[in-house]
């Protein structure tokens, strides 16, 4: 009956991990073992396992078969390391102090390896995690500043439309008479410079007309000064009056006479 150092599953879908045991080979994967000797965990990086060393080097010794797993497994933790030095003590290549010596300088080694990957994984986590921590801050900036602009432009909008709404409104009612004011005093000027020429002109006519009634009367009085002159204080105011007449009379009958002649 072969003897085989193999895994069985456990666990749930896309989360499981592995007991390393010794089986039958001719039992199924997850059935029946004669013995567990440690576990597996491939979902943690680096992977978790527990292994019972010296278990597993008697299972070895006694003839049990690693299945390629479990030999990669046994590598990593030093059991096939020791088995082979082992083996030389009992060829008499060396002694056991010599494997031990030996074993002691493979682990050290071994470990530092392990803990150089383990902290170039820490590394590259904290990177990943700067990086991610970068990505993100780049972008609420990045928003940040979109929405400071967008900000900036509807105050600006804001502010266009109200000083479209309040000056604009009230610059004609403030302007318009300022610009308009001197032409009303233009035409004030205007009209009181057409009224000052019509009184000028008002004032002018009515001096030729009372020149030229003065005139008339002047002449009138000369006229009719010798016929007062002629008539008698002491007659009545009638015959006057006929005296006036008459020379009117004569002086009328005398100017037809002067028209009907002809003139030599």
């Amino acid at each position: 009956m072969a003897v085989k150092i193999r895994l069985a599953r456990k666990g749930r879908k896309k989360l499981a991990y592995y007991h390393i045991v010794v089986a039958d080979s001719r039992s199924p994967r997850d059935g029946r073992y004669i013995e567990k000797i440690g576990s597996y965990n491939p979902v943690t990086n680096p992977a978790t396992i527990e292994l019972d060393f010296d278990k597993a080097m008697g299972w070895l010794q006694n003839g049990a078969i690693p299945t390629d797993t479990c030999r990669a497994i046994l590598s990593y933790k030093g059991v096939l390391m020791k088995k082979h030095l082992l083996e030389g003590v009992k060829k008499g290549a060396f002694d056991e102090a010599e494997a031990n010596k030996r074993f002691e300088e493979w682990m050290k080694a071994n470990e530092a390896k392990i803990e150089a990957k383990k902290s170039g994984l820490e590394k590259s986590r904290d990177d990943e995690k700067d990086k991610r921590l970068q990505v993100e801050k780049d972008i609420n900036e990045a928003r940040a500043a979109k929405l400071a602009k967008r900000n900036a432009e509807l105050a600006a909008k804001e502010a266009a439309a109200d000083v479209a709404e309040t000056p604009v409104a009230e610059a004609p009612a403030e302007e318009t008479p300022v610009e308009e004011a001197p032409v009303a005093d233009a035409q004030v000027d205007e009209t009181v410079v057409a009224e000052a020429a019509v009184e000028e002109t008002v004032v002018e006519e009515p001096a030729v007309a009372e020149a030229a009634v003065e005139e008339t009367a002047v002449e009138k009085t000369a006229v009719e000064e010798p016929n007062v002159k002629e008539t008698p204080v002491a007659e009545t105011e009638q015959p006057a009056v006929e005296q006036d007449q008459a020379p009117v009379a004569e002086d009328t009958a005398s100017e037809e006479a002067t028209e009907d002649t002809p003139k030599e």
